[in-house]
């Protein structure tokens, strides 16, 4: 997979990618990246990128013309045609069907922007996807767009190096993930379930199955209502019920 970043805030990268899971994707071969400043296409002389919105009104708007050039230019280096990302509050809702979705993709191309907006042709004859993180603002789009890298890498093959550890995450599954317990197992009187170290792997598994239901239910109920309950979890719903 190849990953470009769109920014006017090029440093903002390093420490992200340099480090951690995407850095040891990038050895791996399993991913590249690259970050453009799009300032450096302005046809400005003074390198402008943005300007006044037509109406009047508060705030600048990003000018077309430097990402347009910017992202053709990419394309014409790939001969790719890549999911061109715009992100921003306006899009739709992230998810890890999403990121499952963007994982499959070769080329992904993020533009990151700043200011009040961008303008709208960018949207409508540009971009494939617009994604926002959540329902608030930040001051730009690079942080955004690199918990979303982050979120892509992790699942291409052979990157965390245990092939089931990302189908197991939550919202994987459905469901939000079961508690996690290491050594030791009694930690100042708080101690480990003994299931889990009954070596009894049916179990536990079955354990981990009900925790995860459980925490799912007191935590994040909504998931459920698309959720295909089996009998046997439709009775711990009951029993969750209960108390």
């Amino acid at each position: 997979m190849r990953i470009d970043f769109l920014t006017l805030f090029p440093e903002m990268f390093h420490g992200v990618i340099g480090n951690s899971i995407l850095k040891k994707a990038e050895e791996k071969g399993a991913v590249s990246f690259k970050v453009t400043n799009f300032r450096d296409y302005s046809d400005h002389k003074h390198s402008i990128v943005d300007d006044y919105p037509y109406g009047g009104g508060a705030g600048m708007v990003l000018k077309p013309q430097p990402i347009f050039d910017a992202v053709e230019d990419i394309q014409k280096e790939s001969g790719s045609a890549p999911k061109i990302i715009l992100v921003c509050p306006q899009g739709e809702t992230y998810t890890q069907r999403k990121a499952e979705e963007l994982a499959k993709e070769e080329h992904l191309v993020f533009i990151c922007g700043h200011y009040e907006g961008y303008d709208e042709r960018i949207r409508e004859h540009l971009v494939t996807d617009e994604i926002s993180i959540g329902d608030f603002i930040l001051t730009g789009g690079e942080l955004a767009s690199m918990v979303i890298a982050d979120s892509v890498v992790r699942l291409l093959p052979d990157v965390l190096g245990n092939e089931d550890s990302p189908m197991l995450d939550s919202f994987s599954t459905g469901l939000l993930e079961h508690p996690h317990y290491t050594r030791p197992s009694d930690f100042r009187g708080m101690k480990v379930p003994d299931v889990l170290i009954s070596g009894n792997h049916a179990k536990i598994d079955e354990w981990r199955e009900k925790e995860s239901l459980r925490r799912t239910f007191s935590r994040r109920p909504d998931l459920l209502s698309s959720f295909d309950l089996t009998d046997k979890q439709k009775k711990w719903i009951e029993e969750f019920k209960k108390g």
